[in-house]
């Protein structure tokens, strides 16, 4: 569950109550090791030998993945909630940068490391992805490593997943709108709608942490995450 207090809380159309914020306008004491503050974790001492893969500067978020690392960087945080939204922005400085926003429940025990689902957006497209009844579901991850999926579940695995084509200019800034309603995913980037998708995956009934998923850079600021009572109710 969220430490900040509901105090604060604010509700914006659409989105629900605001229950998490970060501006990133603070400094860190050292510059070897990850120090992000405020509730956010990452897997740079596991997947990187502790190596610095997340610099605070400028009042944003830079991630990047160290030459050492064996996995994508991982920058997590608590996001309990049934119904709602996460907003930011995000700058990709390279035409091969990508940002995914991979939200779990660690607690569900029938997929690979809690995946449920996934919001990816790149320079050339948005990817949104059922992870929770396709590639994570742990007997079909099983039988995609041992290389045996049957045509069938080819065919399934293939409709867990949407992508939408979507241009991005490196070293811009843009803001992401990811909202979750009932099995329907959407994304929007400055305000338009770029895609939506619906799928059994999407509406586990508690999403509890959110990952900012990153196999390159990728700049964030501005994370605002948002809780809403299902159906709107």
């Amino acid at each position: 569950m969220f430490l900040c207090s509901f105090t604060s809380s604010v509700f914006a159309k659409d989105r629900g109550t605001l229950i998490f914020e970060d501006d990133f306008e603070r400094n860190e004491s050292q510059e070897i090791k990850d120090e992000i503050g405020k509730g956010w974790g990452s897997n740079s001492r596991w997947r990187a030998a502790g190596n610095k893969q997340v610099d605070l500067k400028n009042g944003a978020m830079y991630i990047f993945m160290h030459k050492d690392a064996d996995h994508a960087v991982s920058v997590t945080h608590a996001a309990e909630f049934q119904d709602g939204a996460i907003e930011l922005r995000f700058m990709l400085e390279d035409a091969k940068d990508s940002l995914g926003l991979n939200f779990a429940d660690l607690k569900y025990k029938k997929v690979h490391a809690g995946h449920l689902f996934l919001a990816k957006v790149s320079t050339r497209n948005v990817e949104l992805t059922d992870m929770k009844t396709g590639g994570m579901d742990l007997k079909n991850r099983e039988l995609r490593k041992a290389k045996t999926v049957p045509p069938a579940l080819q065919e399934l695995l293939k409709a867990k997943r949407k992508r939408f084509p979507n241009q991005l200019k490196t070293g811009q800034w843009y803001t992401l709108l990811v909202d979750v309603t009932g099995d329907t995913l959407t994304v929007s980037i400055d305000g338009k709608k770029v895609g939506s998708f619906s799928s059994e995956g999407i509406a586990h009934p508690t999403k509890r942490t959110l990952r900012l998923s990153v196999p390159r850079n990728a700049v964030v600021d501005d994370v605002k995450i948002y809780s809403r009572v299902a159906n709107g109710k």
